[in-house]
């Protein structure tokens, strides 16, 4: 089984991904701040990271840098999602893997993270 890292700040959508990622065999492991991701983030594996970009405590695209920074974290992709900025505006700031548009479809949400990871 996977494990996918959410860094969400609004709760609906944390839960909502949290419920859609367990019900396609993947564990979840989730964050609503990135100090709080910082934290948690320390020895564990993870297969795929999914920030949101605007976060009330900072912005997922520096935290996306720092992980693809880090060698023991480069390899592991990184999908951004936001409701406010468009894959144009974040192509050149972080070397993510996948962008998704918020609102998202969740089969459209599910295709994407297979295509990062596959069914683990």
């Amino acid at each position: 089984m996977g494990t996918i890292f959410i860094l969400e700040d609004e709760d609906s959508i944390r839960e909502l991904l949290k419920v859609l990622f367990n019900m396609e065999g993947y564990k979840v492991i989730s964050s609503s701040s990135i100090r709080e991701f910082n934290k948690m983030n320390i020895g564990i594996t993870v297969d795929l990271y999914v920030l949101d970009i605007r976060l009330s405590d900072g912005s997922g695209i520096d935290v996306c840098s720092d992980l693809k920074r880090n060698a023991e974290t480069a390899q592991i992709p990184v999908l951004l999602m936001s409701a406010h900025i468009k894959t144009l505006g974040i192509q050149n700031q972080c070397q993510h893997d996948g962008f998704i548009s918020k609102p998202f479809d969740l089969d459209t949400m599910v295709r994407t993270v297979y295509s990062l990871i596959g069914k683990i």
